[in-house]
């Protein structure tokens, strides 16, 4: 297990089941407040409109607005997938303590905030800087990462990160793929066939909404 003696690792890993479990209902909750303004927006002017027998275009305006709003739920359903993905290298990959994790910039994106980050261990130089996103689609950066957080994977393919005492769940891949390229091709075949079984051995995809430039 890879941590510094000077930040003492927690005493146990994170239960990966509760990891999961507590993503998982992040992501429900989003959506599910996302679908109630759906239906407000929506059914809030047809009730008025029925109830005063108006026919008034600002009462269309709100039910046009839940329809954007609905489209827009649909669209970010898609992070169940990150989660998914997570659970795959959560399922293949050990948790590791690592002391430091430095947050570079962060940008805004159509699929969530997309911040850079250092993954570092005492004794190794050169980590690959990485794209990390908040799996269940938070855009906001979780507390205490920088305090060390525990690692499943493998940097040149990628991974995810988890923080210690909130379950916060980030998922990691290089930002500069072709770079980290021969890192991966020096890797053996052991490493190679787990990341692919983790499905960690191709480049960044839509599915996990981390677009190089986005």
């Amino acid at each position: 297990m890879a941590y510094d003696s000077r930040t003492p690792a927690p005493l146990d890993a994170p239960d990966i089941a509760q990891v999961l479990k507590a993503n998982r209902l992040v992501l429900a909750r989003l959506m599910t407040v996302r679908l109630l303004v759906t239906v407000l927006l929506v059914a809030v002017p047809v009730v008025l409109s029925r109830v005063t027998e108006s026919n008034s275009i600002f009462l269309t305006l709100p039910i046009v607005a839940g329809v954007f709003v609905f489209v827009a739920t649909m669209y970010r359903a898609i992070y169940g997938i990150r989660v998914s993905q997570c659970a795959r290298v959560l399922r293949d990959y050990p948790l590791e303590f690592h002391p430091r994790v430095i947050k570079k910039r962060e940008r805004w994106t159509q699929y969530g905030n997309v911040f850079e980050v250092r993954v570092t261990t005492r004794g190794q130089h050169g980590a690959p800087l990485m794209l990390a996103v908040n799996a269940p689609g938070r855009r906001r950066w979780p507390e205490g990462v920088e305090d060390g957080a525990w690692l499943a994977g493998d940097l040149p393919f990628g991974g995810v990160l988890v923080v210690p005492g909130s379950n916060a769940m980030l998922f990691l891949k290089p930002a500069d793929w072709d770079k980290t390229a021969r890192n991966r091709e020096e890797a053996g075949a052991e490493r190679i066939a787990k990341a692919q079984r983790a499905k960690l051995n191709s480049k960044t995809k839509y599915a996990v909404m981390m677009r190089s430039g986005a």
